[in-house]
Formats: C-alpha cells, sequence, structure tokens
C-alpha cells in the first residue's frame, strides 16, 4: 500500500518520525492553513501503544524542525502526556542524553514556548530527573522552574491586591 491512501493522522506521526516538513506543510495546506484545524490534528494524534503525539515523538528523536514549526502553530498543546504521563520535554531530556548540544537546544525552545518543567511522569519524576551528568541542562531545567514559580507567586500577590483593592462593604453604605 503506498503513502497516497494515508490519513493525516498517520502521515503527521510519519512526518515527526523523520523530520519531514515538507510533509507537515503538505498537511498544512491541505487543511487550508488552518491553525485551528492543524492544532487539532495534532493535538488529537497519538501512536497506538505508547499513546505518543507528533510532538513526543520529534522531541524523542530529536526532529528539531519538525518541532519548530509545531511550537509556531496557535493552540497545539506543548505539554500532552503519553502513556508513561511523559510530556515531551522529558523525552526530549532523554534525548539529551545521547546529543547534549542538539537535545538542551530543543529544550530551551521548549522551555521558552511554555513547556513546564514541573510536571510529572507517572513514576513521579520531572524531566531534570532524567538528566545523566549534564550541569548546564541542569541550570537551565532549574532556571525554569523558578521563573515558573516566580510568576505564579506575583499571580497570587496581584489576586490579593484586587481583593484588597476591592469595594469594602462600609463603601457601599454611602
Amino acid at each position: 500500500m503506498s503513502e497516497i491512501g494515508a490519513s493525516h493522522k498517520e502521515q503527521i506521526l510519519e512526518a515527526a518520525r523523520r523530520n519531514n516538513t515538507e510533509l507537515l506543510l503538505q498537511i498544512k495546506s491541505e487543511l487550508s492553513n488552518d491553525d485551528v484545524k492543524l492544532s487539532e490534528l495534532i493535538n488529537t494524534t497519538k501512536e497506538i501503544i505508547t499513546n505518543n503525539s507528533p510532538l513526543h515523538l520529534a522531541c524523542q528523536l530529536g526532529n528539531w524542525e519538525f518541532i519548530d514549526i509545531v511550537l509556531d502553530i496557535e493552540g497545539v498543546e506543548i505539554d500532552p502526556k503519553n502513556r508513561a504521563g511523559e510530556t515531551p520535554l522529558h523525552l526530549a531530556v532523554k534525548y539529551t542524553n545521547e546529543e547534549p548540544e542538539h537535545g538542551y537546544f530543543m529544550i530551551d525552545n521548549l522551555i521558552d514556548a511554555g513547556s513546564d518543567p514541573r510536571i510529572l511522569d507517572d513514576s513521579k519524576l520531572k524531566p531534570i530527573n532524567y538528566i545523566k551528568d549534564n550541569a548546564k541542562l541542569k541550570e537551565l531545567l532549574e532556571s525554569a522552574e523558578y521563573a515558573i514559580s516566580l510568576e505564579h507567586q506575583i499571580d497570587i500577590e496581584e489576586q490579593e491586591d484586587e481583593e484588597d483593592d476591592g469595594p469594602s462593604d462600609s463603601d457601599s453604605d454611602n
């Protein structure tokens, strides 16, 4: 059977596995360059056994060109979980153990795109727990975790300030 009869779901998984950006862009064109349809296709397509999304596959294999295009598609879930509860970031860290420089570059971009390094997989491990002897990558993930915790602290303080600044009961009596 030829590739011609493959569904968009099969094609997007193949594009992720092979870093085939031409196929990815062809699918995008067939979907009328509609980011909503394309993000829905990417978000709902999973491998049967592993439940890996196209983004999982590309991160696991270090397929940066595919990842780069996907990160620019509005609405794509950046932290979906596979059957083991791993996010694409977990798999990118594992890839980085074999390819430190390329993997670091990918992870830096995943974090810039909003990937959350605090997510635990089913083994209760964060991506940082999979690092083998890579101080630079460990520092990157620790910094990202710290930045996210600061953002949440600021959000909480702003909410508390808004509540304090709201009208009180005595103000409404006048």
